[in-house]
C-alpha cells in the first residue's frame, strides 16, 4: 500500500544536543537561538524574567563514567533548596537506561558545577527529577515556583522559555501561549516561540517568573513553533518522588510499568470512539475519529484511465520517547479503496495482491523481536464481509509486557474492486493487542442496502 507522509510535530529528541552533533542536522538551516550573537533583543519583560531566574538555571550533561566526554546536553531548573531539578527524560535517558555507564553533572551560568543523581522519570510526559549530590552550594540560589493550577493561562499571554541553546550559553526566548495542542492525547502546550537544541528541560515562565511548563520540542521545518510540557506533571513528579532513592539500576521495569498505564488509557479511549465512514458505496471501512489523530487523504487525479483509488492516512502526533532508536505509545490507521474496472480482472488481481504482499512488518532489532504473524481469511458471521487478514506481533525485548501489533486486511468480495487497510499500535499489552486487532477487523462490514427510489 502507498503511504502518505505529512509533517508532524517534531520528536522530543530533536531538542537535545548530542555530543557528536555540534550544529543542526545536514540540510537544515540553523535554528534561531535567543543568544547574544545576533538574536533580537529581549523585551524588558524578558530581561526581567531572565535576570530573576538565571541563578536557578542549569545545564545538564550526561557524561561517560570513565571520562568527561559528554553524550548529551540539555537544560534544567532548580525547584527546591534541597537541590532538586526538573529536566526532560530524553535529556537523561542514557543514564536511566544504563546507569553503570553514564553519570550526570550540572553547571550554572557563573561556573558552579556538581554531580547529579537521577531520582525518577515520567516517560509519557518526557520529564525527569534530579538531585544534586551536594545541595549545600545551591541553597542560596532560590528556587523557581510553579504557577498555581487555579490560575490558567490566557491565550496570547506572554511566556518566556529559558535554557542553554546549542551549548553556547544561557538565553531566553519570548513567545505567546497559544493554548493546548489540538488532537494530542498527551497534554502539550503550543508555544509561539522558537526553541533550539539544548534548551530541552529548561523552564517556561510567566511574566512573574512562575513555571508554567517545561521545554520539550520544536518543529524543524522553518516554523516558529515549539511545544512545552505543562507544569502539572512536573509538579506531580517532584512532589511524589522528592524523597526517592537515587537510580542505580536500569529503569526498564519502571518505564514498562508507566507505558502499560499509558497504553491502557489510550486503548480504552480509542475503542470507545466509533469508526467514521470512508464513503465507500458497498461497505464500511474503519477510519478513526480525529480527537487525538490527524488524517490526510488523497486519490487518483481526474481523467485517470488506469487503477483508481482513494486513500486516508491517520496517525497520532504524540509519541513516547524511550531512547534515540525507539518511540512508542502511538497508533496509526490507513486504507486504500481500489476501483480496477478500467484495467480488467486479471490486471486488477495482480496489482491488488501485489499491494497486499508489499507490506512490511519489521525485523528483529535490539529493541524488538522478529514479527510473529498469522494470516488467514476471516468474516464476522456467515454473512459478514470476507477479508484476508494478517496479524503480526513483536515483543519489546527490554520492556516486559509490551508489544507492537500490526493488522493488515483486504476485502475479497469483488473481482475488480476492493479495499485494503492497515492498523498499527505501538507499545500495548498482549490483551490490548488482541482487543485492538479485533476492533479493527470488525470495522469492515457490509453497508445496508439503500432503499429503492420510486
Amino acid at each position: 500500500m502507498q503511504f502518505i507522509q505529512r509533517a508532524a510535530l517534531a520528536a522530543a529528541v530533536a531538542a537535545v544536543l548530542p555530543a557528536w552533533a555540534q550544529g543542526p542536522a545536514r540540510g537544515e538551516p540553523p535554528a534561531p537561538a535567543a543568544s547574544a550573537g545576533g538574536a533580537p533583543a529581549a523585551s524588558a519583560g524578558g530581561q526581567r524574567v531572565y535576570d530573576s531566574a538565571r541563578q536557578r538555571l542549569v545545564q545538564v550533561r550526561t557524561l561517560l563514567r570513565s571520562q568527561d566526554s559528554q553524550a548529551s546536553v540539555g537544560s534544567g531548573f532548580l525547584v527546591s533548596a534541597a537541590g532538586h531539578f526538573i529536566t526532560n527524560y530524553h535529556v537523561v535517558s542514557m543514564m536511566a537506561l544504563q546507569p553503570q555507564r553514564y553519570r550526570l553533572v550540572y553547571s550554572t551560568d557563573d561556573g558552579q558545577r556538581g554531580a547529579l543523581q537521577l531520582l525518577a522519570v515520567d516517560v509519557v510526559n518526557d520529564l525527569a527529577l534530579l538531585r544534586a549530590v551536594d545541595p549545600a552550594p545551591l541553597a542560596v540560589r532560590g528556587v523557581l515556583d510553579f504557577r498555581a493550577a487555579q490560575q490558567p493561562l490566557a491565550r496570547g499571554e506572554r511566556i518566556f522559555s529559558l535554557g542553554n541553546p546549542l551549548d553556547v550559553g544561557f538565553a531566553v526566548v519570548e513567545g505567546a501561549y497559544n493554548g493546548m495542542v489540538e488532537r494530542s492525547f498527551v497534554p502539550t502546550i503550543f508555544f509561539g516561540g522558537s526553541l533550539s537544541s539544548g534548551m530541552s528541560g529548561g523552564p517556561a515562565l510567566d511574566d512573574r517568573g512562575r513555571v508554567i511548563g517545561v521545554n520539550v520540542a520544536s518543529r524543524r521545518d522553518g516554523e516558529q513553533v515549539s511545544f512545552l510540557v505543562p507544569a502539572a506533571p512536573a509538579r506531580a513528579l517532584f512532589e511524589g518522588h522528592r524523597e526517592a532513592a537515587p537510580v542505580t539500576q536500569p529503569m526498564e521495569g519502571e518505564i514498562a510499568r508507566q507505558l502499560l498505564v499509558h497504553q491502557q488509557r489510550l486503548t480504552d479511549a480509542f475503542i470507545a470512539r466509533p469508526w467514521r465512514q470512508a464513503g465507500h458505496p458497498r461497505y464500511a471501512i474503519p477510519v478513526p475519529q480525529e480527537d487525538f489523530m490527524r488524517c490526510w487523504g488523497g486519490s487518483t487525479p481526474p481523467g485517470n484511465r488506469g487503477l483508481e483509488f482513494e486513500r486516508s492516512d491517520c496517525a497520532m502526533d504524540s509519541r513516547v520517547y524511550i531512547d534515540g532508536s525507539l518511540f512508542t505509545g502511538h497508533l496509526s490507521v490507513r486504507h486504500e479503496a481500489y476501483d480496477g474496472r478500467a484495467i480488467g480482472a486479471l490486471r486488477f488481481a495482480e496489482r491488488y495482491s501485489g499491494s497486499f504482499r508489499n507490506e512490511s512488518f519489521g525485523h528483529k532489532t535490539r529493541q524488538l523481536t522478529a514479527p510473529a504473524c498469522r494470516e488467514g481469511e476471516v468474516r464476522d458471521g456467515a454473512q459478514g464481509l470476507p477479508l484476508r487478514s494478517v496479524i503480526c506481533l513483536r515483543a519489546y525485548r527490554k520492556l516486559p509486557g509490551l508489544y507492537d501489533v500490526s493488522v493488515l486486511a483486504a476485502t475479497l468480495d469483488a473481482r475488480t474492486s476492493g479495499a485494503q487497510g492497515r492498523f498499527d499500535a505501538h507499545g500495548v499489552s498482549w490483551d490490548n493487542a488482541q482487543r485492538l486487532a479485533d476492533h479493527y477487523l470488525k470495522g469492515f462490514t457490509w453497508l445496508p442496502p439503500k432503499p429503492a427510489s420510486h
